[in-house]
């Protein structure tokens, strides 16, 4: 069964950094989305940031398991109920970007949605992280918007953000 990819939308942030990547009018014609990133925030406070993922205007009804290595760690757990998806992202080191993956299975059906995210964010020194987490999203609209906010400080210029639409036919 081949599968295609169409890119729907990109974003790229501009010189004064931008609070929220959000992605917009999503048509329901394709049977699953993928959104890629390589980001990076102004946050200098912490070696890590993250960022909260809201569907439809709406960060509720989340179940999480999650898997990161890190420095020589490790970190296992679940969260029920959270408000946000949350994904790891390099904050303090200079010129470095992380990337992640976000899979939506039948996003469009009248069903709860499988997510499934991976990251790896690099640092200059020891800082690094390798995440999985997988997720559902217990609602049964459509997913017509998607927003990618920090949680803290804003993304950088040169953050990039594209949403896939995955066609099986």
């Amino acid at each position: 069964m081949p599968v295609t990819y169409t890119a729907l939308a990109t974003t790229t942030v501009g010189g004064g950094g931008a609070s929220t990547i959000e992605f917009t009018s999503i048509p329901s014609s394709y049977t699953d989305l993928q959104i890629l990133y390589c980001v990076r925030s102004d946050n200098s406070a912490t070696n890590w940031n993250n960022m909260k993922l809201s569907f439809n205007g709406s960060a509720a009804n989340g179940s999480w398991r999650f898997l990161a290595g890190y420095n020589g760690g490790f970190a296992v757990g679940s969260i029920t109920g959270q408000v946000e998806v949350w994904i790891n992202f390099n904050a303090s080191s200079a010129n470095t970007f992380s990337n992640s993956s976000v899979y939506i299975s039948n996003y469009a059906l009248s069903d709860n949605k499988n997510i499934f995210i991976d990251t790896a964010a690099e640092g200059n020194a020891a800082d690094q992280v390798l995440g999985f987490v997988s997720g559902l999203w217990s609602n049964s609209s459509a997913i017509s918007s998607i927003s990618v906010t920090p949680s803290s400080g804003n993304f950088m210029q040169y953050s990039t953000a594209t949403l896939y639409g995955i066609k099986s036919s």
